[in-house]
C-alpha cells in the first residue's frame, strides 16, 4: 500500500513492533485520560471508517488489561461520557489522577492472611475445648 492510499487511521497507528514493559503501568479501576484520538479502524460497525470515536482528553476507567500477540498491552477503558469501552495502548493513556498508593493485591493478601490466622485460632480453640471435655470424662 502506498502513502497516498493509506488511510488516516493506518498512518497514525502506534508501531506494533515495540514491546510493552513487563508490568502494567495502569491498574484496573484507575482513572485515565486518552492522549490521542481513537479512530475507527473499521472494526466498529456503528461509525464510519476513520471516524474519531473518542477525542483526546476524554477520561475513563481501566476495566480490563490484556495482551495482543503477547507483546502489546491493551487496556479496556470505559469512557463514561461516550458510554463505550475501547481498547487503548499504554502510549495512548496517561493517569488522570495521582497514584493513591492503594495496592489491591497487597490488600487481598493481607485479608487472606488475617482470615487464615483467625480460622487457625478458632480451630485451635475448638481442639483445646474438645480436649478439655475429654479430660473431664
Amino acid at each position: 500500500m502506498d502513502e497516498e492510499n493509506m488511510s488516516t487511521a493506518d498512518s497514525k497507528m502506534i508501531s506494533p513492533s515495540k514491546k510493552d514493559s513487563i508490568l502494567p503501568i495502569f491498574r484496573i479501576g484507575q482513572r485515565v485520560r486518552i492522549t490521542r484520538p481513537i479512530r475507527n479502524d473499521g472494526t466498529n460497525p456503528f461509525h464510519a471508517p476513520d471516524a474519531v470515536l473518542v477525542q483526546p482528553g476524554a477520561e475513563g476507567y481501566v476495566k480490563n488489561i490484556g495482551d495482543f500477540l503477547q507483546v502489546i498491552r491493551i487496556y479496556d477503558v470505559h469512557f463514561i461520557e461516550e458510554g463505550a469501552t475501547f481498547g487503548c495502548r499504554e502510549a495512548e493513556l496517561e493517569a488522570a489522577e495521582e497514584y493513591d498508593g492503594y495496592d489491591e493485591v497487597e490488600e487481598e493478601l493481607r485479608w487472606i492472611r488475617e482470615h487464615r490466622a483467625k480460622r487457625a485460632a478458632e480451630k485451635a480453640a475448638q481442639e483445646a475445648q474438645s480436649q478439655n471435655e475429654g479430660d473431664m470424662d
